[in-house]
């Protein structure tokens, strides 16, 4: 059977999959044009489960503030190569993912890839996306953070690697776009430090615990008096907090200050009582993704 040209052109300008993939799917189609979509659609999840074994470590995180900066999102998005990373059709989907995410609001992952969006299923755009790209494609995770009385910031590095949220509590109306500005530095701040808690108080106990364990038997191996083991360790644990406690930590834009302290200048000049809640942090490279 002849497939035109003409054809061909109007089945990718719908799909976006490759010319040659387009004039073999009319062609098995027989010319057919929904069953070449068809034909198109079942071949993208034909890749994807090629694809499923190899490592998808490149990517991009996403962020979205809405609800009148009330709610935010962050989501990561990854791929095989930073080339594809790059590429319009993977930032599209990002974002159509993101976007998913503000409007729906799914539980998890699993939820989100069965939610339906402007008339397609998420699992459904994955594929299709797969199957143009030709790379394995994965919504690694996301996060959604409300706030009643309070503000989310958010700050993605240059590259799109690196996102953060930012939530603070007891907010006021007049001093709002002060309030923005001090907890944009703060997100920078998270991206830069990487803390683990907001506050000494967060820190779970084994993990103090464990923390101190380590110091007293450093210690004890390097002939310190038995005594003096638990007095060591509580200063190395002060140590702890002011490298992994959001408001313990040096302030990045100037050191001679904590944080907290940074907060607490805030507050006074603006008569507030705002408090850092929670941050969310999604890097490419960590570990725990959960």
């Amino acid at each position: 059977m002849n497939i035109s040209a003409k054809d061909v052109k109007a089945l990718r300008d719908k799909t976006g999959a490759g010319m040659m993939d387009c004039k073999k799917a009319l062609t098995e189609a027989e010319g057919d044009f929904d069953k070449a979509i068809e034909i198109l659609r079942k071949k993208g999840a034909s890749v994807a489960a090629k694809r499923a074994e190899r490592a998808a470590n490149e990517g991009i995180v996403v962020t979205r503030i809405f609800n009148d900066g009330n709610s935010g999102a962050i989501v990561e998005v990854n791929c095989e190569t930073d080339f594809v990373a790059k590429s319009n059709d993977f930032i599209d989907f990002a974002n159509l993912v993101t976007n998913a995410v503000v409007e729906s609001k799914p539980e998890n992952v699993e939820t989100l890839l069965s939610t339906e969006f402007k008339g397609k299923k998420i699992s459904d755009a994955l594929n299709d996306v797969i199957g143009k790209i030709g790379e394995k494609i994965e919504i690694s995770r996301f996060a959604i953070v409300d706030a009643e009385n309070g503000l989310i910031v958010d700050y993605v590095h240059h590259g799109s690697k690196l996102g953060v949220l930012v939530l603070a509590e007891n907010i006021g109306s007049k001093y709002k776009d002060e309030l923005a500005a001090m907890l944009k530095d703060v997100a920078m701040q998270v991206a830069a430090m990487s803390p683990r808690f907001v506050s000494r108080e967060e820190v779970p106990e084994d993990v103090i615990s464990k923390e101190k364990e380590i110091y007293m038997e450093v210690a004890r191996k390097e002939g310190k008096p038995e005594q003096i083991l638990d007095r060591i360790a509580t200063g190395k644990l002060n140590k702890f907090y002011q490298e992994t406690c959001l408001l313990e930590q040096a302030f990045v834009k100037d050191n001679t200050k904590t944080v907290g302290q940074l907060v607490d200048e805030f507050n006074k000049a603006h008569s507030a009582d705002v408090k850092l809640k929670s941050f969310k942090r999604f890097h490419l490279s960590d570990e725990n993704k959960a």
